[in-house]
């Protein structure tokens, strides 16, 4: 099988750098897809109490017989949930559904600004990874000032952000900051989300000819070599495998030069200061 590289946290722990997520994946056939995906290889898993596929990701987990000390898994707390006790609460419905006694991963999924309960509910986190019942605790769409007060103001540096990352809108402010603190950065809408044309684009279909590979490959590609923590989703099988596919070329560095410099702020989801 293949041997998916591990990205070192800042917490001592290790996370595979290719996973899998199941936003909008359809409860009713999160069984069905993640365990085409664990059965393709993926053993680490990304989902979010607010996708309501939970209880699905643990069903397959389950059935798989994989053993746990095999598998990453990742959730998130939904923006409702900030406060300390409701994320103690939240924590413990998730990890009812999911049907574990530990998580991999826990992030706070949005900052929600204008609620400003992030900070606190950062230290519940705190104590859930002192607990033992997570292992690592990171966040989600948070921008430099969100990442500057916790570290002001808590005493546990993020392991992860994850955050909207692709090559038309990279973060460069946010992905700086985060090497330079040593937090990991996670890539949500790796490929853009299907909101422009990616895969058209000359120096991702040009590298595409050039290796026989998909212009998806090439855009996962261009993530692993970047650095960044990368969990495409697919609910097709073929898709799934062809996206793990990744780890029998490698860009040339011009190559990644050229997509970097698709950069253009393109952000196409929303702006974390917006979400609350």
């Amino acid at each position: 099988m293949t041997s998916v590289p591990r990205i070192q946290l800042n917490d001592g722990h290790s996370i595979p750098q290719l996973g899998f997520g199941v936003f909008k994946v359809d409860p009713n056939e999160t069984v069905r897809i993640v365990s085409d995906a664990l059965e393709i290889g993926y053993r680490h898993i990304d989902t979010a109490r607010i996708y309501g596929n939970e209880a699905g990701v643990g069903a397959a987990l389950a059935e798989s017989g994989i053993p746990r000390e095999e598998l990453f898994i990742t959730t998130k707390l939904w923006n409702d949930d900030q406060g300390t006790q409701s994320v103690l609460d939240a924590f413990d419905a998730s990890l009812e559904r999911l049907g574990l006694e530990y998580l991999d991963l826990y992030l706070i999924h949005w900052p929600t600004p204008a609620n400003d309960r992030y900070v606190e509910t950062w230290k519940t986190f705190e104590q859930l990874r002192e607990s033992g019942r997570v292992r690592s605790i990171g966040v989600s769409n948070f921008l430099v000032p969100h990442l500057e007060r916790l570290l002001a103001e808590t005493d546990v540096v993020p392991a992860v952000d994850q955050i909207e990352l692709h090559p038309a809108h990279q973060q460069p402010a946010t992905t700086a900051f985060a090497e330079e603190h040593g937090i990991a950065i996670e890539a949500w809408g790796p490929l853009g989300q299907g909101k422009y044309p990616l895969f058209e684009l000359p120096e991702v279909a040009d590298a595409a000819a050039a290796h026989g590979k998909s212009p998806a490959q090439i855009v996962i590609r261009w993530h692993l070599q970047r650095g960044h923590i990368v969990f495409p989703k697919s609910n097709r099988r073929e898709r799934m495998a062809e996206n793990f596919d990744v780890f029998d070329f490698e860009l040339s560095a011009s190559e990644v030069e050229a997509i970097t410099a698709l950069e253009r702020e393109g952000r196409v989801s929303s702006h974390p200061d917006e979400v609350n």
